[in-house]
C-alpha cells in the first residue's frame, strides 16, 4: 500500500458524525443607507455628484472621447464599441449604470446585464456610474444575496478609482484603472 492509500485508507476509518451548519446572523443596519453610501464613495476617493453638476461636467469639454449606453446621455456620446476592447485605450470617460450600491462600503456592482463591454470600467480614463438611490442596499451580507449568478457570466464590486499603495508606500490615483469615478444617485 502506499503513503496515498493508507492516508485515504486511515481517514476512512474515523467516524465524523455531521454537523450543522452556522446560522448566519442578519446584520443589523442602523444608519441612513444613502448617507452612509455617499461617506463611504468619498472615502474611496470617489465623489457624488448631481445630475446638473454631471450635465455641466459633459457640457464643459473635459472629455473628448465619452462613451454611454444610457438614454438620458446619449447625446453625448461619441464612441461606439468596437470589436477589439483595445481600441478603446483612448477612452476618456465611460457612463454606465450600477445595479445596485452598498451603504455600508460604497462599492457598486457591476454585471453582463448593464455593461457593454467588461472592460469598460477599467480602460477608460474616468468612469461615471449612474445609480439609482432605490437600489441600495445596506452591507455585504444583502449585498452577495442580490446577485444573480445564473444569468451573468461577469461582475465586479467598485468602490471607488483605481488606486495602489504598493509604490513606495504613497497613494498614487488611477494607477491601473479610471482615475476617477463620479457617481450620480438618481
Amino acid at each position: 500500500m502506499n503513503s496515498r492509500e493508507q492516508i485515504l485508507s486511515e481517514i476512512k476509518k474515523l467516524k465524523i458524525g455531521n454537523s450543522e451548519l452556522p446560522v448566519i446572523p442578519q446584520f443589523e443596519f442602523q444608519e441612513d443607507i444613502v448617507a452612509s453610501f455617499k461617506t463611504s464613495i468619498k472615502a474611496n476617493k470617489g465623489e457624488i455628484i448631481s445630475e446638473e453638476e454631471f450635465e455641466g461636467l459633459l457640457q464643459s469639454g473635459e472629455f473628448p472621447n465619452i462613451y454611454t449606453a444610457l438614454e438620458n446621455y446619449s447625446q453625448y456620446g461619441n464612441c461606439q464599441l468596437p470589436e477589439d476592447p483595445h481600441e478603446l485605450k483612448n477612452l476618456d470617460l465611460a457612463i454606465i449604470e450600477g445595479y445596485f450600491g452598498v451603504g455600508e462600503n460604497g462599492a457598486i456592482w457591476l454585471d453582463d446585464s448593464k455593461l457593454d463591454h467588461r472592460v469598460l470600467p477599467f480602460i477608460a480614463e474616468h468612469l461615471v456610474i449612474v445609480l439609482d438611490k432605490k437600489s441600495l442596499v445596506p452591507n455585504m451580507h444583502v449585498a452577495y444575496n442580490q446577485i444573480d449568478q445564473k444569468h451573468s457570466g461577469f461582475g465586479v464590486f467598485i468602490a471607488g478609482p483605481s488606486k495602489t499603495a504598493d509604490i513606495e508606500q504613497s497613494l498614487v490615483i488611477g494607477a491601473h484603472g479610471a482615475k476617477s469615478l463620479r457617481v450620480v444617485l438618481v
